[in-house]
């Protein structure tokens, strides 16, 4: 089969138009998007860009493939067996097809309906239903809940239990051996409700905290919010908010997707109903971003979800913007302690989902001293894949390994990302292999460049 070159035709737009969310079907006619799927024209242009194509060579596991089985299920010439089942939960959804796609194919859209539609129609077994539940239902939308697991987690590597059951869970166990150590206390405190502006005020914005970020990366939303403070923005958090439903919406719980979009918009409006809303989370921001596709056919908050999805800004859109870089070019300093070159990763969910690329990197080269290298195919997935890295571990190591290879092959000393699934990811990768490489947040590296009176 011959395969088109790996070349980039088409870039998102982080405003275009999406589809709408058709419900929630249970009939095997409606089981996927068949108006979607006929966008399709079989350029072949998604197979070099696909991890999954890229690991066994299949054209199923392909893009274009995955989109002729939901057209062929539609159209009653194939079942929805377990195979197809397998091929839709092999997808990491990286989305990295949509970003070569001529045709504006929204693959990501189509693997969210498909997902949940299989969901309503093949129930999972008991042990999975209750592991969806706990996760789902009862962990990712509740603090305590999350509290309480990464306790479990903290408690597990202090005590050595990990390190003592690790052999016995195979590669999963060595995964979660190789988890970076639960922060301490002091990096989980939440944000204050304002963060106040450092010098004169320009504008206030609402900042995203959400549901694993306080617990693992609580020192990353802290930078967002201290380095946004010193562009002259009020940062604003929004107390008792945890989960925006983005994992759950990838993983075909559509119904709790929903209905955390709701309250989310809820909590936001009741705080600010006008101001952007920063997110340092790229699958978080790309999710929220899509709020009014998501919830078209709720006639209550469509349009309310439309305006919303267009106030969500990445972190470093807001940072990037002319008014902000007047206020922060002058207050970075080259007396950050990044020691070597650094390199940029691109999330998935950030370049494919929203198309931001340049903003990162313009504003890694303004700080002093920092030599930024590029990456080979710095845009390929890392495999994290939200919880993909937790559900199929060997694939999920096995789409990082030629990253780490191109990261060795960079000579980075610092690798710098914008998602906690990444970033989680890559820590793991760099502790498997044991490089001598720092795995960064952008706006950790922006916090460490402050001049210290900023």
């Amino acid at each position: 089969m011959s395969q088109a070159p790996n070349t980039d035709t088409k870039t998102p737009c982080a405003d275009a138009p999406v589809g709408h969310h058709r419900g929630h079907p249970t009939s095997k006619e409606s089981l996927v998007d068949h108006a979607r799927s006929l966008d399709c024209i079989h350029c072949g242009l998604c197979l070099t860009t696909c991890p999954t194509y890229q690991l066994t060579g299949s054209e199923t596991s392909s893009p274009r493939g995955r989109i002729h089985l939901m057209r062929a299920v539609a159209e009653d010439r194939l079942e929805p067996d377990a195979g197809f089942r397998e091929e839709m939960d092999f997808c990491l959804v990286c989305r990295h097809c949509e970003s070569v796609c001529p045709a504006g194919v929204e693959f990501g859209a189509m693997m969210e309906f498909t997902r949940s539609s299989l969901m309503e129609r093949q129930k999972p077994g008991p042990f999975a239903r209750i592991a969806r539940w706990v996760g789902f239902r009862r962990i990712l939308p509740s603090r305590f809940g999350l509290k309480a697991a990464v306790l479990g987690l903290n408690l597990g590597q202090r005590l050595g239990a990990i390190r003592l059951v690790a052999p016995l869970m195979g590669l999963r166990g060595s995964v979660m051996r190789h988890l970076p150590k639960v922060p301490p206390r002091a990096e989980r405190k939440p944000l204050p409700a304002l963060t106040p502006a450092k010098g004169e005020k320009r504008d206030r914005v609402l900042v995203l905290e959400g549901c694993v970020m306080p617990e693992l990366f609580g020192r990353v939303n802290h930078a967002v919010a201290d380095t946004l403070s010193a562009t002259g923005l009020d940062v604003l958090a929004v107390p008792k908010h945890v989960c925006c439903g983005a994992l759950h919406a990838h993983n075909g719980e559509m119904q709790a997707a929903e209905g955390l979009a709701r309250k989310t918009i809820d909590m936001f409006d009741a705080v600010d109903a006008s101001a952007r809303v920063v997110i340092d989370s790229a699958g978080c921001g790309a999710h929220m971003r899509e709020y009014g596709r998501l919830l078209a056919n709720d006639p209550k908050y469509k349009e309310r979800a439309a305006a919303f999805g267009d106030r969500v800004v990445d972190y470093s859109e807001e940072l990037n913007r002319p008014e902000a870089r007047e206020r922060l070019d002058p207050l970075l300093t080259g007396d950050h302690g990044i020691q070597g070159t650094v390199t940029w990763d691109d999330p998935c969910h950030l370049c494919h989902g929203q198309g931001i690329t340049d903003q990162p990197r313009e504003l890694l080269d303004a700080v002093p001293g920092l030599e930024r290298k590029e990456m080979t195919a710095a845009n390929s997935c890392c495999g994290s894949a939200g919880i993909y890295s937790v559900l199929r571990p060997k694939d999920s190591l096995d789409v990082l390994a030629p990253k780490l290879e191109h990261l060795k092959d960079c000579g980075a000393k610092t690798l710098v990302t914008a998602n906690p699934g990444c970033h989680q990811q890559w820590q793991v990768g760099v502790s498997r292999e044991k490089l001598d490489t720092d795995v960064l947040h952008l706006a950790e590296v922006i916090q460490r460049s402050l001049r210290a009176d900023s």
